[in-house]
């Protein structure tokens, strides 16, 4: 039993770790990248588009998970974001709060 318990708790701590590893800021660029189309790149946006360049992290990880969740009205953007997992949305929205405007 003791060991079953040392195996477990081992596990755990692996998966915790897991958890809390950095994503590799080359997938997070490459994830941000799909949205260029609209808000530019880097999040440097033409007229008439919401720029994401050095916007608030956490109000772009409100509105996003609001899309997300259909609590926020859109023409595309409740279908994009239902393509990223909650934390990609926030490894998103801190690539582009980190972009000058």
């Amino acid at each position: 039993m003791k060991i079953q318990n040392a195996l477990t708790a081992a596990a755990l701590v692996a998966l915790s770790g897991l958890a809390q590893a950095q994503v590799d800021p080359l997938h997070v660029r490459s994830w941000a990248a799909s949205c260029s189309g609209c808000h530019g790149t880097d999040g440097r946006a033409q007229q008439g588009m919401e720029p994401l360049a050095g916007a608030n992290k956490d109000d772009m990880v409100k509105k996003m998970l609001d899309f997300k969740a259909g609590r926020k009205p859109a023409t595309i953007m409740h279908q994009l974001s239902k393509g990223y997992s909650d934390e990609q949305i926030v490894a998103i929205a801190g690539y582009f709060a980190a972009q000058k405007k």
